[in-house]
C-alpha cells in the first residue's frame, strides 16, 4: 500500500511538473538584467584595443566609420553590424578622437537601410572630401557558435592598415535576433 502511494505521488509531482515547465516563459528582461550585458562593454574593448594601436590620433583631422558588413556579402549588413558601428564610432569619440557622422553625408556609397557601406574604390574621395585621416572598417562571419568580427584602420589613399582586432561574440538568441534582421 505505502509503494502505491509513493508511486502515485512520484507521477502526480511528475504530472506537475512537465506542466509547470511547458506553461512557463522566460522572465521579461529588466534593467538590471539587461545592464548585465557583454555586447557594448566588448565592442568598446574592440575600440581601446584599435586605439591603443592607433595612437592618439597625432596625424590629425577625423577619423570615418564604415558600417561593419557581413563578410559573405560585402554591400549587406544587419543590426548586428550597424550596432557595432556605433558603439565603436561611440567610444573613439569618448576617448576624444573627432568622429564624421557620416548619416548627414551625402558623399558616401549609402544604401537604404544598411547605413554607411563605404568601398574600397571609395575610401580615398570619401576620406579627402571630409579630410579624414583614417577609415574604420569591420566585417563579421557566423558560425556555429560564435560570430567573429574584424576590425581594422586603413589610411586613406595608401589603404595600408594601421590598426586590427579580432573579437568574438556569442551566437546566442540576442546576436542571432540582431542577425535576422538584415536589410536586402
Amino acid at each position: 500500500m505505502i509503494k502505491l502511494f509513493l508511486l502515485a505521488g512520484v507521477a502526480t509531482a511528475s504530472l506537475l511538473t512537465g506542466c509547470a515547465t511547458e506553461g512557463t516563459r522566460a522572465p521579461e528582461p529588466t534593467y538590471e538584467t539587461v545592464a548585465k550585458s557583454e555586447f557594448v562593454a566588448t565592442n568598446y574593448g574592440a575600440a581601446d584595443a584599435l586605439i591603443s594601436q592607433f595612437g592618439s590620433g597625432a596625424g590629425g583631422g577625423p577619423l570615418i566609420i564604415a558600417t561593419v558588413v557581413n563578410i559573405d556579402a560585402l554591400n549587406k549588413s544587419s543590426t548586428l553590424g550597424r550596432l557595432i558601428s556605433e558603439h565603436i564610432s561611440a567610444r573613439f569619440s569618448q576617448r576624444g578622437f573627432s568622429m564624421v557622422e557620416m548619416k548627414f553625408g551625402s558623399n558616401v556609397y549609402m544604401r537604404q537601410g544598411e547605413g554607411e557601406l563605404v568601398l574600397t574604390r571609395e575610401i580615398a574621395e570619401v576620406a579627402r572630401v571630409n579630410k579624414a585621416q583614417a577609415v574604420i572598417l569591420g566585417s563579421y562571419g557566423v558560425g556555429g557558435s560564435s560570430v567573429y568580427v574584424n576590425m581594422k584602420i586603413v589610411q586613406p589613399g595608401s589603404n595600408y592598415v594601421v590598426a586590427a582586432y579580432d573579437f568574438v561574440l556569442p551566437n546566442n538568441n540576442e546576436i542571432r535576433s540582431m542577425l535576422s534582421r538584415a536589410v536586402r
